[in-house]
């Protein structure tokens, strides 16, 4: 993994979607403190499930949401 936090992948990836926190929020089905708190650095990963909900909605795997190289 590299060295970019999984707060920040998040934040540029929801960014290059075009889509604000509310909504990937609503479109994920989690809560919006949830992507903030990611974002922010305060949580390290959130739970499996938010992750799969997360990378679901953004359309890219597991790996390149957290930011693991093959």
């Amino acid at each position: 993994m590299g060295t970019e936090t999984f707060g920040a992948r998040l934040r540029a990836l929801r960014k290059a979607h075009g889509v604000t926190v509310p909504q990937l929020a609503q479109a994920a089905g989690v809560g919006k403190v949830t992507i903030w708190e990611c974002e922010r650095g305060e949580v390290a990963y959130p739970r499996m499930d938010t992750l799969i909900l997360l990378a679901d909605t953004l359309g890219v795997t597991l790996d390149e949401l957290v930011g693991r190289a093959r």
